[in-house]
């Protein structure tokens, strides 16, 4: 099995450390990664400079772009072999509700799943990235299961692991995402020279959602599993919006 690993923390970064380990267990496995952090970056491609591609190691290469960009280069020319899967992740911190739409670690899944290759993100909801090690023989386990299976087409995986000892995880939940909104997460103020600036980020978030949703089940101790598809037509509308006098 060729396994692609990936993410948004850098090739630096303990989870995706963690993640390739777990994913040598079940077959050979290449590291296309960032060179720098690059959290938020959604599903952005880099096409107003050239991408430059440092080859560390006979299996690792490190991209001065983004997470997406580090998929189409691994899948498109640094591989010699496109890969059976891709694993992004493990994320230094959640990625659940709306957050998937933010993310760079999901977006390089949701890459490889456009490309026709099945994917999943992975991401860990505790503040300390080095209790993250700790879950690379969970994740060989969780990871074993998940590609063995056919996946559904256009189809990815998203997993968040709860902020607890891996041993104390009370099981796995197969989730929907929740909803988030953020308060006070735009901050103005003056920088030394008295000019004025913008910082997006902090602040405080409110959860709501059905009970299956992947908060709560994160929250409750359990690994969360997300399935997320391409097609975000909201296919309920259809028939309403095409009611509507939209001919000039």
């Amino acid at each position: 099995m060729r396994i692609l690993v990936t993410n948004d923390d850098g090739y630096l970064a303990q989870g995706i450390h963690t993640l390739a380990g777990a994913a040598r267990e079940l077959g050979d496995v290449h590291v296309v990664a960032p060179d720098r952090e690059q959290s938020a970056t959604s599903h952005s491609l880099t096409m107003h400079y050239p991408l430059r591609v440092r080859r560390i190691t006979d299996d690792l290469h490190v991209v001065d772009g983004t997470p997406t960009d580090c998929v189409v280069l691994a899948v498109g020319q640094l591989l010699e072999e496109r890969p059976d899967f891709v694993i992004s992740g493990v994320n230094h911190g959640s990625n659940l509700g709306d957050d998937v739409l933010y993310s760079g670690t999901v977006a390089a899944a949701m890459e490889a799943t456009m490309l026709g290759i099945p994917a999943v993100a992975v991401s860990y909801t505790g503040r300390d990235p080095d209790e993250i090690e700790a879950w690379q023989p969970v994740l060989t386990n969780l990871l074993r299961k998940m590609l063995r299976r056919d996946f559904p087409p256009e189809t990815l995986l998203n997993v968040n692991l709860p902020a607890v000892a891996p041993g104390k995880v009370e099981g796995i939940r197969v989730t929907t995402l929740g909803r988030r909104a953020y308060i006070g997460s735009l901050t103005r103020a003056l920088d030394p020279s008295g000019r004025e600036y913008f910082w997006i980020g902090g602040g405080e978030s409110k959860w709501w959602g059905g009970p299956n949703v992947d908060f709560r089940a994160v929250h409750s101790g359990f690994v969360s599993v997300t399935p997320l598809h391409l097609d975000l037509t909201n296919y309920r509308l259809l028939e309403k919006i095409g009611e509507w006098d939209l001919n000039p």
